[in-house]
């Protein structure tokens, strides 16, 4: 990745995401953590659009203001648009719109926009279902948003210009809006996970070794993704800068939507998450620890050794893609070794959660070792406990977790927002308890996960075919990357080697481990947004630029 000297930087950055004040995945992660750098250089001239789920109730990542775009939002209400300004909770408190779709959600509405889709850039929308048409009405009211912002700061500043940042195939409809209605705006579309890619990978067809002889339109047809992956493949070639964040994605889009990103945009983080003292992490670390010990020797009826290792995994629920089958596999191969040291692994995984496990609520308000609790793997009740594909494995390997056992294994199913109903505290409140995180995934655009783990000067355990393990892999000063050759059909290799990584980590001594810590902990540093800027600095450079030519 190579960046070029910014010469062109907008007035005005209009973003829009449907992960806007609404955290559903890593793309909040992503425009959350980056809004305080954008924000330092563009003081309340950078304009989050995200949807109104939340109407009357009060939206927890948003703070709504009277006085901010005052005069815009009246107008914007008189012309039809119902819209809610505000600050995003986050650091850097940038100004927020949230706008509700749900009038754009009418039939002869999306039915206008789709034939007008189609006419002007080829896009199908004829097999579409499941969340599309909720995506195009927001795509619509979004970019209805930004034209009428546009306009507005406009009128005041002539010689303002501006940028229009679409995220992910949800906004394309918002990326047609702007370009036939204010072309003057420089447009950016990102891909962080190409929908046909995702889709080849989540049906376990071989994606990497086979992805040169794959022809996107026709595995769309084949895998019922047609209409959203041409919407996607339009938006991509009609914004001024098409981009994504990783080399690995970026071979992804230049196969299957027969476009190559114009720039790599790596995902950035800010350390405003991890505590800032020794004598803050050493509590906080000391507190996660003891939650998860209490959690395990409640659940299993088992007294764990002082020594003993916790390993964890975490993030979206995808069995295959996201290597949690690896993670498991490894585990059960390692309890089959019988290691020196007692291993206990933990996988926090949102599932289909119903509740915490009464039982297990009961066991650790109560003093005493206790008695092993039926399903002594599993923390929450699911909705669907024959579904699911991670407690099914569990089963399947037979992990006993009695006193004997060396290695043990405990499912979180729940989102750790601090309201669980076990630990009762959030992810990163539980992370920092750790001593080695696994993320072996298969299909992994770019990777928060192991970037947040090191964070917190946890080593990792990653994969090459994650956008952050190849930019691991290119750091040559770092000792703590365990970064794994993965393909196509080298599973077990993989399994093996990951387990003899976990033997390695927990025969270290202390000093070695120290080491790594801070080996983990520098590589880290390298992906504070500060540094990572500049790609984005480039995007909008380059949008601005094509935007000049198109209009001049």
């Amino acid at each position: 990745m190579s960046t070029k000297k910014n010469k062109k930087s907008p007035d005005y950055i209009f973003e829009t995401s449907w992960e806007v004040c609404n955290r559903v995945g890593g793309i909040y992660t992503v425009l959350s953590s980056k809004a305080e750098t954008l924000q330092n250089e563009h003081k309340d001239k950078v304009i989050f659009i995200g949807p109104d789920f939340w109407h009357e109730n009060k939206c927890p990542f948003f703070s709504e203001s009277a006085s901010l775009l005052k005069g815009w939002k009246e107008s914007a209400l008189k012309s039809g648009l119902s819209v809610r300004v505000g600050r995003w909770k986050v650091p850097g408190k940038p100004i927020a719109v949230l706008v509700d779709f749900k009038p754009f959600l009418n039939r002869e509405t999306l039915d206008n926009a789709y034939a007008s889709a189609w006419e002007r850039f080829g896009v199908d929308s004829l097999h579409a279902y499941g969340d599309y048409d909720e995506s195009a009405a927001f795509g619509i009211a979004s970019g209805l948003v930004m034209t009428s912002l546009y306009k507005h700061f406009k009128a005041k500043e002539a010689d303002a210009t501006f940028i229009a940042h679409f995220n992910e195939w949800m906004t394309a409809f918002g990326l047609f809006i702007v370009n036939g209605e204010a072309p003057e705006i420089g447009t950016v579309f990102t891909t962080h996970a190409t929908s046909i890619g995702r889709s080849i990978a989540g049906n376990s067809k071989p994606l990497y070794g086979q992805l040169h002889n794959y022809n996107g339109d026709q595995m769309a047809q084949e895998l019922n993704m047609e209409a959203k992956h041409s919407v996607e493949k339009a938006a991509a070639h009609l914004c001024d800068c098409f981009t994504t964040v990783s080399d690995v994605t970026a071979k992804e889009c230049e196969q299957l939507l027969d476009k190559k990103p114009d720039v790599v945009t790596p995902n950035g983080f800010e350390k405003d998450f991890v505590p800032e003292t020794a004598a803050e992490y050493a509590k906080k670390r000391n507190a996660a620890r003891k939650a998860l010990q209490n959690v395990t020797e409640k659940l299993t009826g088992a007294k764990l050794s002082e020594d003993v290792v916790f390993v964890g995994t975490c993030g979206r629920c995808e069995y295959k893609n996201k290597g949690i089958d690896l993670f498991i596999d490894s585990l059960h191969k390692l309890a089959e070794q019988r290691p020196e040291r007692e291993v206990v692994g933990f996988i926090m995984v949102p599932s289909f959660v119903k509740g915490p496990r009464e039982h297990l609520q009961k066991a650790l308000k109560a003093k005493g070792k206790g008695e092993a609790l039926p399903m002594n793997f599993i923390t929450h009740h699911l909705h669907e406990p024959g579904n699911d594909a991670i407690l099914n494995a569990i089963r399947w390997y037979g992990f006993p977790n009695r006193q004997e056992d060396k290695v043990k294994i405990i499912y979180i199913p729940s989102y750790l927002n601090g309201t669980d109903g076990i630990f009762n505290k959030t992810y990163y409140d539980l992370l920092i308890g750790l001593d080695l995180t696994i993320f072996p995934s298969y299909y992994e655009p770019w990777g928060y996960t192991p970037l947040e783990s090191i964070a917190f000067s946890i080593p990792t355990i990653t994969t090459n075919l994650s956008g952050f393990g190849q930019w691991a892999l290119e750091d040559s000063e770092s000792h703590c990357k365990w970064v794994l050759n993965r393909t196509d059909d080298n599973y077990l290799e993989v399994r093996d080697n990951i387990t003899a990584l976990i033997n390695d980590f927990i025969n270290l001594d202390k000093d070695e481990v120290s080491k790594l810590r801070k080996a983990s902990k520098a590589l880290s540093q390298k992906a504070l947004w500060k540094n990572f800027i500049a790609f984005y600095k480039e995007t909008y450079n380059f949008a601005l630029i094509k935007a000049s030519k198109r209009i001049n």
